[in-house]
Protein backbone atom coordinates (compact mmCIF):
# COMPACT_ATOMS: atom_id res chain seq x y z
CA UNK A 1 0.00 0.00 0.00
CA UNK A 2 2.74 2.59 0.91
CA UNK A 3 3.67 2.83 -2.90
CA UNK A 4 0.33 3.74 -3.99
CA UNK A 5 0.32 7.44 -3.25
CA UNK A 6 3.38 7.95 -4.73
CA UNK A 7 1.74 6.01 -7.73
CA UNK A 8 -1.20 7.95 -7.71
CA UNK A 9 0.47 11.49 -7.24
CA UNK A 10 2.92 10.22 -10.61
CA UNK A 11 0.02 10.19 -12.53
CA UNK A 12 -1.78 13.12 -11.31
CA UNK A 13 1.34 14.81 -12.01
CA UNK A 14 1.87 13.50 -16.04
CA UNK A 15 -2.00 14.56 -16.27
CA UNK A 16 -1.19 18.30 -15.32
CA UNK A 17 1.85 18.47 -16.92
CA UNK A 18 1.22 16.96 -20.15
CA UNK A 19 -2.83 17.74 -20.39
CA UNK A 20 -4.85 14.81 -22.11
CA UNK A 21 -7.90 15.65 -24.32
CA UNK A 22 -10.76 13.48 -22.95
CA UNK A 23 -13.94 13.32 -25.79
CA UNK A 24 -16.96 13.44 -23.74
CA UNK A 25 -19.94 11.84 -25.30
CA UNK A 26 -21.83 12.58 -21.95
CA UNK A 27 -25.29 13.90 -21.31
CA UNK A 28 -27.40 17.31 -21.69
CA UNK A 29 -27.33 17.34 -17.16
CA UNK A 30 -23.37 17.28 -16.23
CA UNK A 31 -21.65 18.59 -19.59
CA UNK A 32 -20.42 21.68 -17.22
CA UNK A 33 -19.82 20.26 -14.08
CA UNK A 34 -17.72 17.24 -16.13
CA UNK A 35 -15.66 19.56 -18.11
CA UNK A 36 -15.37 21.80 -15.35
CA UNK A 37 -14.10 18.98 -13.03
CA UNK A 38 -11.75 18.14 -16.11
CA UNK A 39 -10.35 21.04 -16.01
CA UNK A 40 -10.16 22.14 -12.16
CA UNK A 41 -8.00 18.24 -12.45
CA UNK A 42 -6.15 19.68 -15.07
CA UNK A 43 -6.79 17.48 -18.10
CA UNK A 44 -8.49 19.43 -21.01
CA UNK A 45 -12.23 18.37 -21.70
CA UNK A 46 -14.12 18.01 -25.32
CA UNK A 47 -17.95 17.58 -25.38
CA UNK A 48 -19.21 15.98 -28.59
CA UNK A 49 -21.97 14.25 -29.87
CA UNK A 50 -22.59 14.97 -33.80
CA UNK A 51 -22.33 11.86 -36.02
CA UNK A 52 -20.67 14.54 -38.39
CA UNK A 53 -17.60 14.82 -35.86
CA UNK A 54 -16.83 12.69 -33.33
CA UNK A 55 -14.75 10.11 -35.30
CA UNK A 56 -12.76 13.15 -36.00
CA UNK A 57 -12.48 14.00 -32.75
CA UNK A 58 -11.67 10.45 -30.84
CA UNK A 59 -8.71 11.05 -33.47
CA UNK A 60 -7.77 14.00 -31.43
CA UNK A 61 -8.37 12.55 -28.18
CA UNK A 62 -6.27 10.31 -25.53
CA UNK A 63 -9.55 8.93 -23.90
CA UNK A 64 -13.11 8.71 -24.75
CA UNK A 65 -15.91 8.95 -21.93
CA UNK A 66 -19.14 7.38 -22.80
CA UNK A 67 -22.04 8.38 -20.77
CA UNK A 68 -25.61 7.13 -21.28
CA UNK A 69 -27.25 9.66 -18.87
CA UNK A 70 -29.68 11.28 -22.10
CA UNK A 71 -29.94 8.80 -24.33
CA UNK A 72 -31.90 9.31 -27.60
CA UNK A 73 -31.15 6.90 -30.39
CA UNK A 74 -29.07 9.26 -32.78
CA UNK A 75 -26.65 9.77 -29.52
CA UNK A 76 -26.22 6.39 -29.66
CA UNK A 77 -25.42 5.87 -32.76
CA UNK A 78 -22.66 8.52 -32.15
CA UNK A 79 -21.64 6.79 -29.16
CA UNK A 80 -21.13 3.76 -31.48
CA UNK A 81 -18.80 5.54 -33.86
CA UNK A 82 -16.87 6.90 -31.36
CA UNK A 83 -16.19 3.76 -29.98
CA UNK A 84 -15.58 1.96 -32.99
CA UNK A 85 -13.06 4.44 -33.92
CA UNK A 86 -11.24 4.57 -30.38
CA UNK A 87 -10.75 0.64 -30.86
CA UNK A 88 -9.10 0.96 -34.02
CA UNK A 89 -6.85 3.73 -32.30
CA UNK A 90 -6.34 1.98 -29.10
CA UNK A 91 -8.04 4.89 -27.21
CA UNK A 92 -9.01 3.77 -23.73
CA UNK A 93 -12.50 4.19 -23.51
CA UNK A 94 -14.81 5.17 -20.37
CA UNK A 95 -18.45 3.48 -20.31
CA UNK A 96 -20.70 5.54 -17.86
CA UNK A 97 -23.65 3.21 -17.78
CA UNK A 98 -26.28 5.72 -16.63
CA UNK A 99 -29.67 4.56 -14.90
CA UNK A 100 -28.61 0.99 -16.25
CA UNK A 101 -31.47 -1.32 -15.02
CA UNK A 102 -34.16 1.39 -15.12
CA UNK A 103 -35.28 0.88 -18.70
CA UNK A 104 -34.76 -1.29 -21.21
CA UNK A 105 -33.54 1.07 -23.27
CA UNK A 106 -30.61 2.25 -20.75
CA UNK A 107 -29.69 -1.47 -20.24
CA UNK A 108 -29.70 -3.01 -23.69
CA UNK A 109 -27.79 -0.13 -24.94
CA UNK A 110 -25.25 -0.59 -22.07
CA UNK A 111 -24.47 -4.37 -22.64
CA UNK A 112 -24.62 -4.18 -26.08
CA UNK A 113 -21.41 -1.11 -25.26
CA UNK A 114 -19.83 -3.66 -23.13
CA UNK A 115 -19.97 -6.34 -25.89
CA UNK A 116 -19.23 -4.60 -28.51
CA UNK A 117 -16.60 -1.49 -27.67
CA UNK A 118 -14.92 -3.29 -25.00
CA UNK A 119 -14.12 -0.47 -22.89
CA UNK A 120 -11.40 -0.36 -20.48
CA UNK A 121 -13.55 0.91 -17.61
CA UNK A 122 -16.85 0.45 -16.77
CA UNK A 123 -18.07 3.15 -13.88
CA UNK A 124 -21.11 2.58 -12.38
CA UNK A 125 -22.76 2.74 -9.47
CA UNK A 126 -24.29 -0.78 -7.51
CA UNK A 127 -27.57 -1.09 -9.66
CA UNK A 128 -26.38 -0.46 -12.68
CA UNK A 129 -23.25 -2.73 -12.01
CA UNK A 130 -25.82 -5.35 -11.07
CA UNK A 131 -27.89 -4.98 -13.79
CA UNK A 132 -25.51 -5.01 -16.41
CA UNK A 133 -24.80 -8.96 -15.06
CA UNK A 134 -28.64 -9.74 -15.76
CA UNK A 135 -28.85 -9.84 -11.83
CA UNK A 136 -31.95 -8.19 -10.20
CA UNK A 137 -31.27 -4.19 -9.29
CA UNK A 138 -32.90 -1.48 -7.32
CA UNK A 139 -32.69 1.95 -9.60
CA UNK A 140 -34.80 5.19 -8.83
CA UNK A 141 -34.22 7.30 -11.90
CA UNK A 142 -30.30 6.88 -12.43
CA UNK A 143 -29.82 6.73 -8.56
CA UNK A 144 -28.60 3.30 -6.87
CA UNK A 145 -30.80 1.89 -4.33
CA UNK A 146 -28.61 -1.01 -4.06
CA UNK A 147 -25.90 -1.52 -1.32
CA UNK A 148 -22.27 -1.59 -2.57
CA UNK A 149 -21.24 -5.15 -0.89
CA UNK A 150 -24.24 -6.54 -2.84
CA UNK A 151 -23.06 -5.84 -6.24
CA UNK A 152 -19.01 -7.29 -5.39
CA UNK A 153 -19.03 -10.38 -6.71
CA UNK A 154 -21.43 -9.15 -9.70
CA UNK A 155 -18.37 -6.55 -10.43
CA UNK A 156 -15.94 -8.86 -10.58
CA UNK A 157 -18.12 -11.62 -12.75
CA UNK A 158 -18.41 -8.73 -14.88
CA UNK A 159 -14.63 -7.51 -14.95
CA UNK A 160 -13.62 -11.42 -15.64
CA UNK A 161 -16.27 -12.46 -18.26
CA UNK A 162 -15.30 -8.82 -20.16
CA UNK A 163 -11.48 -8.23 -19.63
CA UNK A 164 -12.57 -4.87 -18.15
CA UNK A 165 -11.79 -2.93 -15.06
CA UNK A 166 -15.34 -2.39 -12.94
CA UNK A 167 -14.85 0.99 -11.06
CA UNK A 168 -18.12 1.27 -8.73
CA UNK A 169 -18.57 3.69 -6.70
CA UNK A 170 -20.59 4.36 -3.65
CA UNK A 171 -19.78 4.80 0.32
CA UNK A 172 -16.42 3.27 -0.45
CA UNK A 173 -15.39 2.35 -4.18
CA UNK A 174 -14.41 -1.21 -5.27
CA UNK A 175 -12.10 -1.09 -8.61
CA UNK A 176 -11.56 -4.75 -10.00
CA UNK A 177 -9.73 -6.41 -12.70
CA UNK A 178 -11.39 -9.67 -11.79
CA UNK A 179 -8.14 -11.07 -9.73
CA UNK A 180 -7.13 -7.75 -8.32
CA UNK A 181 -9.32 -5.64 -5.76
CA UNK A 182 -8.83 -2.08 -4.51
CA UNK A 183 -11.65 -0.33 -1.64
CA UNK A 184 -11.07 3.28 -1.13
CA UNK A 185 -12.60 5.04 1.45
CA UNK A 186 -12.22 8.39 1.19
CA UNK A 187 -15.18 10.74 0.08
CA UNK A 188 -17.76 12.30 1.70
CA UNK A 189 -21.67 12.08 1.79
CA UNK A 190 -22.09 15.36 0.26
CA UNK A 191 -20.67 14.15 -2.94
CA UNK A 192 -24.48 12.30 -3.37
CA UNK A 193 -26.11 15.77 -2.97
CA UNK A 194 -25.64 17.07 -6.52
CA UNK A 195 -25.95 16.26 -9.66
CA UNK A 196 -22.98 15.09 -11.60
CA UNK A 197 -20.44 13.58 -9.63
CA UNK A 198 -20.19 10.06 -10.43
CA UNK A 199 -20.10 11.67 -14.17
CA UNK A 200 -17.51 13.85 -12.94
CA UNK A 201 -15.59 10.46 -11.79
CA UNK A 202 -15.95 8.89 -14.86
CA UNK A 203 -14.81 11.53 -16.68
CA UNK A 204 -11.49 11.47 -14.67
CA UNK A 205 -11.36 8.13 -14.84
CA UNK A 206 -10.80 8.89 -18.44
CA UNK A 207 -7.90 11.36 -18.33
CA UNK A 208 -5.90 9.13 -15.82
CA UNK A 209 -6.21 6.09 -18.52
CA UNK A 210 -4.73 8.83 -20.75
CA UNK A 211 -1.67 8.53 -18.90
CA UNK A 212 -1.85 4.90 -17.62
CA UNK A 213 -2.51 2.11 -19.71
CA UNK A 214 -3.12 -0.32 -17.27
CA UNK A 215 -6.62 0.62 -16.42
CA UNK A 216 -6.70 -0.96 -12.67
CA UNK A 217 -4.41 1.27 -11.94
CA UNK A 218 -5.54 4.33 -13.87
CA UNK A 219 -8.90 3.56 -12.14
CA UNK A 220 -7.98 3.17 -8.91
CA UNK A 221 -5.96 6.53 -8.96
CA UNK A 222 -8.66 8.41 -10.77
CA UNK A 223 -11.02 7.52 -7.64
CA UNK A 224 -8.52 8.09 -4.92
CA UNK A 225 -8.12 11.77 -6.11
CA UNK A 226 -11.80 12.39 -6.26
CA UNK A 227 -12.43 11.18 -3.13
CA UNK A 228 -9.80 12.77 -1.23
CA UNK A 229 -11.39 16.49 -3.46
CA UNK A 230 -14.88 15.54 -1.70
CA UNK A 231 -13.28 14.97 1.77
CA UNK A 232 -11.92 18.36 1.08
CA UNK A 233 -14.34 20.04 -0.20
CA UNK A 234 -16.83 19.02 2.59
CA UNK A 235 -14.57 21.01 5.30
CA UNK A 236 -16.85 22.87 7.02
CA UNK A 237 -19.65 21.00 6.04
CA UNK A 238 -20.97 23.21 3.45
CA UNK A 239 -24.68 23.04 2.18
CA UNK A 240 -24.79 21.39 -1.35
CA UNK A 241 -24.30 24.28 -3.53
CA UNK A 242 -21.06 25.71 -1.93
CA UNK A 243 -20.10 21.88 -1.62
CA UNK A 244 -19.99 21.94 -5.38
CA UNK A 245 -17.90 24.64 -6.00
CA UNK A 246 -15.95 23.48 -3.43
CA UNK A 247 -15.47 20.31 -5.18
CA UNK A 248 -13.99 21.77 -8.51
CA UNK A 249 -11.63 23.90 -5.94
CA UNK A 250 -10.50 20.75 -4.34
CA UNK A 251 -10.38 18.88 -7.53
CA UNK A 252 -7.28 21.60 -8.10
CA UNK A 253 -5.59 21.77 -4.97
CA UNK A 254 -5.15 17.91 -4.03
CA UNK A 255 -1.36 17.35 -4.63
CA UNK A 256 1.48 14.70 -3.73
CA UNK A 257 1.50 15.56 0.11
CA UNK A 258 -2.27 16.00 0.34
CA UNK A 259 -2.54 12.10 -1.47
CA UNK A 260 0.24 10.64 1.12
CA UNK A 261 -1.95 12.28 4.09
CA UNK A 262 -5.29 11.31 2.99
CA UNK A 263 -5.12 8.49 1.03
CA UNK A 264 -7.48 5.40 2.70
CA UNK A 265 -6.92 2.59 0.13
CA UNK A 266 -6.78 -1.66 0.87
CA UNK A 267 -5.71 -3.75 -2.23
CA UNK A 268 -5.93 -7.26 -2.40
CA UNK A 269 -4.57 -9.70 -5.53
CA UNK A 270 -1.31 -7.75 -6.44
CA UNK A 271 1.15 -10.78 -5.09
Amino acid sequence: MSKWPVIIADLLEAIRNDPPLILNVTNFVVMNFTANALLSLGASPVMAHALEEVEEMVALSGALVLNIGTLSTPWVEAMFLAGHAANQRMIPIVLDPVGAGATRFRTDTAKRMVAELRPAVIRGNASEILALCDQPSRTRGVDSQDAMDTAHAAAKTLAKTNGVTVAMTGPEDFITDGPRVAMIANGHSLMGRITGTGCAASAITAAFCAREKEAFFAATAALGVFGIAGELAAQGTPLPGTFQVRLLDALAAVDRPTIEKRLKMQIRGME
